[in-house]
């Protein structure tokens, strides 16, 4: 792969994120604290690739460099997650690490006593229940999620989320901030 070839992938990833985190030209450049033209020239051709723009940028971007410059052209497609177990919780990442919207398959395993107090993050969580009885709380209110049913709900309200009885199996879908908030403090 020629170097024409690899900056001009780099560029299209850079258009892509920016697009796809909703950012303008204007808002990425604050971020990076690069001017907007600096910007526009970089995605367009019009000026050189380097590490002095390429690394705020990324930053700017919440992606690390290696995934921007990644030109592995026989990736695998498939993922092949591994659980990772904290006590009543089994998780699976069923996404990539760098992905902006995570997708995550969780276990729970009933729990004795009362259920811990809910809490909060920025951010908007997404559950769909595969197989088991949830009991989600939202505040002070409590929802019985039955297999097949879903939830979307902002997570600045104080939420928990346990099994009932038995084994549930869940899918989520997280921003980065609930993926913090869900997975990370399990392991």
């Amino acid at each position: 792969m020629s170097t024409a070839d690899v900056e001009l992938i780099v560029r299209s990833r850079l258009r892509s994120l920016r697009k796809s985190s909703g950012l303008s030209l204007d808002e990425l450049s604050a971020r990076a604290n690069l001017s907007p033209s600096t910007v526009s020239r970089i995605e367009t051709g019009k000026r050189a690739i380097s590490l002095d723009v390429l690394l705020p940028l990324a930053s700017a971007l919440h992606v690390d460099l290696e995934s921007l410059l990644d030109m592995s052209q026989d990736e695998d497609v498939v993922i092949r997650p591994t659980p990772s177990t904290d006590g009543h919780r089994t998780t699976w990442m069923l996404s990539r690490p760098t992905a902006e919207t995570r997708a995550v398959k969780i276990r729970l395993e009933p729990q004795d006593g009362t259920p811990p107090e809910g809490g909060v993050h920025p951010g908007h969580d997404w559950m769909f229940v595969l197989s088991g009885e949830v009991r989600l709380q939202l505040g002070e209110r409590v929802i019985i999620l039955q297999p097949g049913e879903a939830a979307d709900f902002s997570t600045m309200t104080p939420h928990v989320f346990s099994a009932i009885d038995g084994p549930a199996e869940v899918i989520m879908l997280l921003d980065r901030e609930g993926h913090r908030a869900h997975v990370h403090h399990a392991e």
